[in-house]
């Protein structure tokens, strides 16, 4: 679409900011990047024991004062390296933030999250060898490739490019050098890392938690399996004018290299897309919420990353068929006919206030076992139902009133839903019972958030009980 209104000049599009310093190079060695967090570790240590020494004179609320604040430097500090660094331990320590809330201080939580993938470009002549290398002279000579980038994240960066035989334009993902080899040394530093600045409990097994992450950086690093997802999720969208997946380019895509289709679009929350009228927008987050349960229940593939980088709006001129365009692929995840059983056994008791469905589902799923107490999993049941509060049926009881249009319709702009799902949470779920979730769940519920949050932006008004009712949730 040559529409100037979706940004289609290249010049327009989100490009980082040429005034935004760039870094040279990363440090990819295992030992640069090792000393680098070992002396933080160091540092961290030095810090634990004055922070110790002078807390051991203060008393109640000036102690948890300092304790917080302790806390959330130790983060601060190590956000700040990672940051630096780049690579697998920074996506870490990204995924750290979503695990981390079962078992981090909250302190920590607050500032692991804002390790997001904004953030500095790595100088061209670092990254070009890595074109080189992977795709050949030959091949390159064939397109013409922008080296300031128009995105940078923390496992690569990507660059728009023209096919200089057809004038298309693409968008070249190139993965950081050295990125995957790094994964296991980094996973391993950042574990002892977090256990030197006290952030994680000393007698907490996280060895499970580690390797789902060393899993899930490894899966993101390959472009391979990224591009299967992008080509199957262009499959299954293929007849649905709502969506638009970008075309891949397999002459110039390998394992560490993925070329589609340059794909212009609007973010979510730009103003020209929190200025489309209030029909458009609800359609908008319906075909959003709708693709989510699609792809979990019928697919049993979810792109669990919900960044707003990864979807745009493409604005129809005419007024009517606005699009979505969805990128990146590479959080793509597959989940068992089982699981997804097993949760629907949850939604659907916590929709009917049915304690004994939902109790079933949580031991079925792993989260709790047989010999918790009852007065625990009637605690979960009190989270569950407040969570599913978006998809009950139109004028529900259990719904605050005033989150209803006259139509029935949930308004997602008006819902303090978070902050109360967050004091439930807080107050249920503080038990030796509670075990830290399977990653299926964390991952899903990632992807979860991410729509919820979406939809707010949109400041949807919608009645999402329809979308689950043609796979047995009632």
């Amino acid at each position: 679409m040559s529409d100037s209104k979706n940004k289609s000049d290249d010049s327009d599009f989100d490009q980082i900011d040429p005034q935004r310093k760039s870094i040279d190079r990363i440090k990819t060695g295992a030992f640069e990047r090792n000393f680098a967090l070992t002396k933080m570790g160091v540092g961290a240590g030095a810090k634990i024991a004055t922070h110790t020494v002078r807390n051991f004179f203060r008393k109640g609320e000036d102690k948890d004062a300092a304790n917080r604040n302790f806390y959330r430097d130790q983060a601060q500090i190590l956000a700040d390296e990672l940051g630096q660094l780049k690579g697998s331990v920074m996506k870490a320590g990204q995924m750290m933030s979503l695990y981390g809330q079962y078992f981090l201080p909250e302190e920590a939580i607050e500032v692991l999250a804002t390790l997001q993938d904004d953030t500095p470009a790595v100088a061209w002549n670092f990254v070009e060898p890595q074109l080189q290398e992977a795709l050949g002279q030959a091949t390159l000579a064939k397109l013409d490739i922008k080296t300031q980038p128009i995105a940078a994240a923390s496992l690569g960066q990507a660059h728009l490019a023209r096919i200089n035989a057809t004038g298309e334009k693409v968008v070249v993902k190139i993965q950081y050098p050295g990125v995957a080899n790094a994964i296991g040394t980094d996973v391993g530093t950042l574990r002892r890392l977090l256990t030197a600045a006290r952030l994680v409990p000393k007698a907490l097994d996280l060895s499970h938690v580690f390797d789902e992450l060393q899993d899930m950086l490894e899966r993101e690093c390959d472009y391979v399996q990224e591009r299967k997802y992008t080509e199957f999720f262009m499959e299954k969208l293929a007849d649905d004018p709502r969506f638009i997946v970008p075309k891949v380019f397999p002459e110039f895509c390998s394992n560490r290299i993925l070329t589609t289709r340059y794909e212009p679009g609007y973010s979510v929350s730009a103003p020209e897309v929190q200025s489309l009228s209030q029909a458009r927008r609800n359609r908008l987050a319906q075909s959003f919420a709708e693709l989510f349960v699609r792809e979990f229940f019928e697919w049993q593939t979810v792109q669990t990353d919900p960044h707003f980088g990864n979807y745009r709006i493409r604005i129809d001129p005419e007024g009517e068929n606005d699009q979505i365009v969805v990128l990146d692929f590479g959080a793509t995840r597959g989940f068992e006919r089982s699981f997804i059983n097993n949760y629907s056994k949850i939604v659907n008791g916590s929709l009917r206030c049915d304690r004994k469905t939902i109790a079933e589902g949580v031991v079925d799923i792993g989260l709790m076992n047989e010999g918790t107490p009852v007065s625990v999993l009637q605690g979960f049941g009190d989270l569950t139902e407040l969570i599913v509060e978006p998809f009950r049926k139109p004028f529900d009881p259990k719904v605050p009133e005033y989150l209803y249009t006259p139509g029935g319709a949930y308004r997602f702009n008006a819902t303090d839903l978070p902050a109360r799902v967050g004091q439930t949470a807080a107050l249920k779920m503080m038990s030796v019972h509670f075990k830290i979730p399977p990653k299926e769940i964390i991952f899903l519920h990632r992807r979860i958030a991410g729509v919820l949050v979406t939809l707010r932006t949109l400041r949807a008004e919608l009645r999402l009980h329809e979308l689950l009712t043609p796979y047995g949730i009632d």
